[in-house]
């Protein structure tokens, strides 16, 4: 077993080197962080980093329903460097001819930019891509890519080199039911990540259908007016192949329209379940069984609905501990008029929403909510959130005065005692401007210990805004590297205990909405110098660390 240190900020690491024979590299961009505001605010940097990525949804009058879902985006180290890279999702024309709308893949260049490699890169392919999903699904040590996409996803095999090869035929990959959001997860605990895929609802231009805010002008539809899919389980079969399973393992409920899915272990059993948001339909619960099959309990856990009873227009979700209990809560971005969703597990197979009586609810009442997720923007070892938002519909506006099309973001601060402060309006000018989100993803892409956060928009262009100022605090990454389990360490939980208390977090693929970030882990740390690091591997080996100082970046390697 060892530890690596893949770069460092402070001249103490020398005294923890020789105990995990390890190296270091200095971090290249300082420049900001030694001129970091009084509180963080994040900068909008997309020009200056070199992201020129304009989103292209199709739009040509017909309305027709994808204009309005996509696309995602991701964080990912494509080529182990420990830096992430980028990956931008497109969709295309309805009709052939024009110019080519195609991803956008850009790598990280160590200080502070990006390179767009996109071209012969093998996802310089041209789809209506909606969900990206990141995992090793071989242990190959390279990260691999599922794109979900209206006329079929695709699976992308890493070649290295940032080369890769279609193999979606090869491994026994057929999807072509309006994927949206995906996560890889090891569902049987054998070391191969399966992966689940939400789809949404049973459209094609030829079925699509009138609808109208005002009687005389065609809008967008509501899914209401569409039958729904079932969702797709793909069973790791090793050698590169895959069976789909979802009926079998019974999470193919045909009724639902899923858009968004985070992996916990909600019951604290050491086995993944799914929680699946769905719109206007009830949300999915699945408890995994153990034994290859899931049980779906939504409706006893109380997060099927809303406070009224109501299914709710849901969108993306995500999980976390934000009190501190031990156990993981559900996060959940709902359309305009019905605020987010924010499920405290009580701990015996319940759930309570608390957004109706806290700031996160009134807050994001008007706001229609697509990535969501649990990160600590400021490093004090509580998980704050974030909220991309936009609506669907151009003209809301006409119909609901109150409502937006383009709207700014929401950044909740965690004040401890299950408490949050809406802080946006401190994050600066940038981060406030309306904007028509989709996808959001964070990382550390500068290495400079926060997190950045990255957000896609609907037929707009792309944000990149870095953290400054996070870094006043003290901070731990982790990094796993499994052996028995899969290379990732998709599943494994990370606990850290600091002279302010205990935290931890599970290594997970997918949440969001049809995004992926970084699958290293950010530990805040506050004033803390250093922490104790314990790691529960899916495989069942557990691992535990002495001091471990602050303002490092580490990578642990599963026991063989």
């Amino acid at each position: 077993m060892k530890i690596n240190v893949a770069w460092a900020l402070l001249p103490a690491v020398s005294a923890f080197l020789p105990a995990s024979g390890a190296d270091v590299h200095k971090n290249v961009d300082t420049a900001h962080r030694l001129a970091r505001p009084p509180a963080p605010v994040f900068t909008d940097v997309t020009t200056h980093a070199g992201i020129h990525f304009t989103h292209n949804a199709g739009k040509a009058g017909q309305k027709y329903l994808p204009e309005t879902l996509g696309s995602g985006c991701a964080f990912i180290d494509l080529n182990g460097d420990g830096w992430p890279d980028i990956l931008l999702l497109n969709s295309r024309n309805w009709k052939p001819g024009g110019r080519r709308s195609l991803p956008a893949l850009y790598r990280n260049n160590h200080n502070g930019t990006f390179t767009d490699v996109t071209a012969a890169s093998g996802l310089d392919v041209e789809m209506y891509g909606m969900g990206v999903a990141v995992g090793d699904y071989d242990n190959d040590g390279r990260e691999d890519i599922y794109v979900t996409a209206l006329e079929g996803d695709r699976l992308f095999h890493n070649e290295g080199n940032f080369k890769f090869k279609d193999v979606t035929r090869a491994a026994g990959i057929h999807n072509a039911g309006f994927g949206t959001s995906a996560a890889w997860f090891d569902y049987d605990r054998d070391g191969k990540l399966d992966l689940f895929v939400a789809n949404y609802v049973q459209w094609s231009p030829e079925k699509d259908l009138w609808c109208s805010l005002d009687g005389a002008t065609k809008s967008y539809c509501t899914p209401e007016s569409y039958k729904g899919l079932p969702s797709r389980l793909f069973h790791n079969l090793g050698g590169g192949r895959f069976e789909e399973v979802a009926a079998r393992a019974g999470v193919g409920d045909p009724t639902s329209k899923s858009l968004g899915v985070t992996v916990l272990d909600y019951n604290g059993d050491g086995w993944p379940d799914l929680f699946v948001a769905n719109d206007t339909q009830p949300n999915k619960l699945y408890r995994n069984n153990r034994n290859g099959t899931f049980t779906e309990e939504g409706m006893t856990a109380g997060v099927a609905y809303g406070e009224d009873g109501v299914a709710r227009g849901a969108m993306g979700a995500d999980a976390g501990d934000y009190d501190g209990s031990g156990r993981p809560h559900l996060l959940v971005g709902n359309f305009s008029n019905q605020m987010l969703g924010l499920y405290h597990n009580e701990g015996n197979g319940l759930f309570v929403d608390e957004a109706p009586s806290s700031t996160v609810g009134r807050a994001s009442l008007l706001s229609l909510t697509f990535g969501v997720f649990f990160f600590d923007y400021d490093l004090d070892g509580r998980p704050d959130i974030l909220a991309a938002n936009g609506h669907i519909e151009e003209e809301i506006g006409r119909v609901q005065p109150k409502v937006s099309y383009r709207e700014a973001p929401l950044l909740f601060h965690n004040l401890g005692n299950r408490r949050f402060e809406n802080v946006s309006a401190r994050m600066g000018e940038a981060f406030n401007r309306a904007i028509v989100a989709r996808g959001a993803a964070y990382a550390d892409f500068d290495h400079d210990g926060d997190l950045d956060i990255l957000i896609s928009t609907n037929n707009g262009p792309a944000c990149l805004f870095r953290n400054d100022g996070g870094n006043r605090n003290n901070w731990l990454s982790v990094k796993l590297a499994g052996v028995k389990s899969n290379h990732d360490g998709i599943g494994a939980v990370v606990r850290l205990q600091s002279a302010s208390g205990r935290q931890w977090n599970t290594v997970r693929s997918g949440s969001s909405y049809c995004s992926s970030s970084d699958l290293a882990l950010t530990f805040g740390l506050g004033r803390d110098p250093s922490a104790t690091v314990e790691v529960d591997w899916p495989s069942g080996l557990k691992q535990q660390f002495g001091s471990v100082p602050a303002n490092h970046a580490i990578t642990i390697q599963e026991p063989h």
